[in-house]
């Protein structure tokens, strides 16, 4: 089941979620540029120095260092990717569904959100295997923090998505609460199946994801559960 729109529309223009999307290709295209000028050695280095690397994390912490570089790469490596995959990937979930979710807590709030979310996504994947040196990168943590609030926000919001059964495929209307609980299940299963293979190769941070996407839910129920919450206005124009 891939999602590909949702039909709940917002208020205003989402100016955090398109600089997030801009920040993510700008920071791939250094990537492609370090790589065709410097050979896969240069990308290596600065995806080491830049990516959530769980033993440097860990040791600096160990010390006491919690305002270090190795602390920054918890917020720093959301904006890496490892393939055009990876990164396309990543920007259609968000596209389509951190725009609600940046309506409905507000501008500023939102990306403080969305930079705790990665970090709190991070920091999980680091609890399960904090002596790896595979780096962690990718936004994908972040956006599952995303996922979380708006499941949580938006759990009847129709999510059109492409559903495959066998050799065939179709465009179903899904509510998001089956949309993102199948995902949650599904990185649960993974990562559960991940467990032990970690810490000596790379692959995809599942715990990163069901991390986010718990540190996501949380979050949004606490703004509901706030006193005089800000309420959802008529929206004035739909954006998938």
């Amino acid at each position: 089941m891939i999602p590909l729109r949702d039909a709940n529309p917002t208020r205003r223009t989402p100016v955090v979620t398109i600089g997030i999307v801009l920040a993510c290709f700008v920071a791939f295209a250094y990537e492609l540029g370090l790589a065709a000028s410097g050979g896969e050695a240069a990308l290596e280095s600065f995806v080491r120095q830049w990516g959530a690397v769980p033993a440097d994390v860990t040791a600096a912490w160990a010390r006491g260092d919690f305002l270090s570089a190795e602390t920054a790469t918890l917020i720093t490596s959301q904006f890496l990717h490892g393939s055009w995959v990876h990164l396309l990937g990543n920007l259609l979930f968000l596209w389509i569904f951190a725009n609600n979710v940046e309506d409905r807590l507000g501008r500023l709030p939102f990306l403080l959100f969305y930079l705790a979310g990665g970090a709190a996504a991070a920091l999980a994947q680091i609890a399960v295997a904090p002596a790896s040196t595979i780096p962690t990168i990718g936004a994908s943590g972040a956006i599952a923090a995303t996922l979380g609030a708006y499941l949580v926000f938006f759990p009847r919001a129709r999510i059109t998505s492409l559903v495959f059964l066998g050799f065939f495929y179709q465009l179903i209307d899904v509510p998001a609460v089956l949309v993102l609980g199948f995902w949650f299940v599904l990185q649960l299963i993974d990562g559960l199946g991940s467990l032990g293979l970690m810490a000596s190769s790379g692959g995809v941070a599942f715990f990163a994801h069901i991390g986010g996407f718990v540190a996501g839910a949380v979050v949004a129920r606490l703004v509901l559960s706030l006193p005089g919450r800000p309420g959802r206005p008529p929206a004035r124009a739909a954006v998938g």
